[in-house]
């Protein structure tokens, strides 16, 4: 773990603002930058499951996250053309208010010049089929942060099934919970470990 990531994950503020700054004055991509923190929402996120940190120090360690996202904007790549780079549908599936890890995705999807319609947390599966039916897009997002969440993506993707969507969209869930294993079980097409992996899938769904 780089030293941003662990003063992310020990919740050093002063610490972690610094060594960003000075990383943006020394050229680091801020895609690198998002990445180093990342590792330490990761690290926090341990923590939280461990029971060492509570809620109060996750959302704590998202505000400081949001905090270096902004840091970053001035800085961040722009989509190369004037178009939009895409289309992607992202939220938090129904039962879930978590929204740090789906707020990271939506601001670097942005940044690479996508369109994102981001419908929020606690979002049904209808609520779902209904944005890809109105937007026409591509890429589906679905984020779940709480364990018992995540058989709720396999009722979206049942769902956008049902729609006769399916073979137009390519879903990516994304999560604490989330793994291979449960990308199989859901039936979605991508995984992504973390925030930068979910940028890169949709850039090649596009590509």
């Amino acid at each position: 773990m780089t030293v941003l990531a662990e003063a992310l994950k020990d919740l050093d503020e002063k610490k972690v603002y610094q060594l960003v700054e000075e990383k943006i004055k020394s050229g680091t991509s801020p895609l690198q930058i998002i990445a180093e923190c990342n590792a330490g929402m990761v690290g926090v996120g341990e923590l939280f499951s461990s029971g060492q940190y509570f809620l109060s120090q996750l959302i704590f360690s998202a505000e400081i996250f949001k905090n270096v996202i902004n840091m970053l904007e001035p800085v961040m790549p722009k989509s190369e053309s004037d178009g939009s780079a895409g289309k992607v549908v992202i939220g938090t599936v129904k039962g879930d208010i978590h929204d740090i890890g789906k707020n990271i995705v939506v601001n670097l999807l942005r940044g690479s010049g996508f369109e994102v319609i981001d419908l929020g947390v606690d979002v049904p599966a209808e609520k779902f089929v209904e944005a890809l039916r109105e937007t026409g897009a591509r890429v589906l997002g679905l984020s779940a942060l709480l364990n018992f969440t995540y058989p709720e993506m396999k009722t979206v993707v049942e769902a956008v099934t049902e729609a006769g969507l399916r073979d137009k969209v390519t879903i990516i869930i994304g999560g604490a919970p989330c793994n291979e294993q449960v990308r199989q079980f859901t039936g979605a097409d991508y995984y992504a470990e973390d925030a930068v992996a979910g940028v890169n899938i949709c850039k090649k769904v596009y590509s």
